[in-house]
């Protein structure tokens, strides 16, 4: 049976609590990427970011990353117009989970790579892909940015290697088959 509600009584008048809003969202399992670019000075820098998603494919392929606002990354983003997003296979939970810390040396813990044309470091034995981007536009919206990026390059690190999901407050591996 189809039951409609008007429009009006199905506007709520205010907001959902946000940890009723984190329970909503933590039911929808995605992939997990690290959002990297470079520092004015040429340092790299990055967070781990599960609030990902394809926008369009023509004209340009662009994706979508939210970050949070005062996030040295997204200042970095903004300022070199340009990030890349790793994103993670099966072996990468340390790396998200290092990536999701603030660990000012995490640099210095992982194997990364810089190139001409890239949009920010890569993270080639913690990837199964890597795109690097040019930033579009970006919005903010509440305490994020929703920065579009559109696609120039895509880099196939290790493709074989099943991607690192992030659902329910733990990680998993996209099942085999």
């Amino acid at each position: 049976m189809t039951m409609t509600v008007p429009l009006s009584s199905a506007r709520p008048t205010s907001g959902v609590a946000p940890h009723d809003f984190r329970a909503l969202m933590a039911g929808f399992p995605t992939g997990v990427g690290v959002v990297t670019a470079y520092q004015p000075d040429g340092r790299p820098i990055g967070m781990t970011c599960s609030s990902i998603c394809s926008v369009s494919l023509t004209p340009s392929p662009t994706l979508l990353v939210c970050l949070r606002k005062g996030s040295p990354t997204l200042a970095a983003l903004l300022s070199s117009g340009a990030f890349a997003l790793n994103l993670l296979h099966e072996g990468g939970r340390a790396t998200a989970e290092l990536f999701a810390s603030g660990d000012p040396d995490r640099f210095d813990r992982v194997a990364w790579r810089s190139g001409e044309g890239f949009g920010g470091p890569h993270l080639p034995a913690d990837s199964h892909v890597t795109a690097d981007c040019e930033i579009s536009q970006y919005n903010a919206i509440g305490d994020h940015e929703a920065v579009f990026g559109k696609v120039v390059a895509v880099t196939a690190e290790d493709a074989e290697r099943a991607p690192l999901l992030y659902g329910r407050r733990r990680y998993a591996v996209w099942p085999a088959g």
